[in-house]
């Protein structure tokens, strides 16, 4: 890769819910795969990620109190 090429751990990491997601174009997610092998932070960040996504997966609607409800929905309704 050529330094215009290269990527940094702040721009992988607001890439990284899409290459998490399967939504980032070919030439994209090749430019995430490749910072993940030289990068062992953002490996582990995109850890962190998969963990978070599995475990709050497993959450039921019913299991979640009213109010906590509102105001996760609340942090995230204007996000991105």
């Amino acid at each position: 890769m050529t330094k215009r090429q290269t990527m940094t751990c702040s721009h992988l990491v607001e890439l990284l819910s899409d290459y998490h997601s399967g939504a980032l174009d070919t030439k994209t997610a090749a430019r995430v795969r490749w910072h993940l092998l030289m990068c062992r932070g953002c490996r582990g960040y995109l850890a962190q990620l998969r963990s978070t996504v599995a475990t709050v997966g497993r959450i039921r609607g019913d299991e979640l109190d009213p109010m906590f409800r509102d105001r996760l929905l609340a942090a995230f309704r204007d996000w991105r």
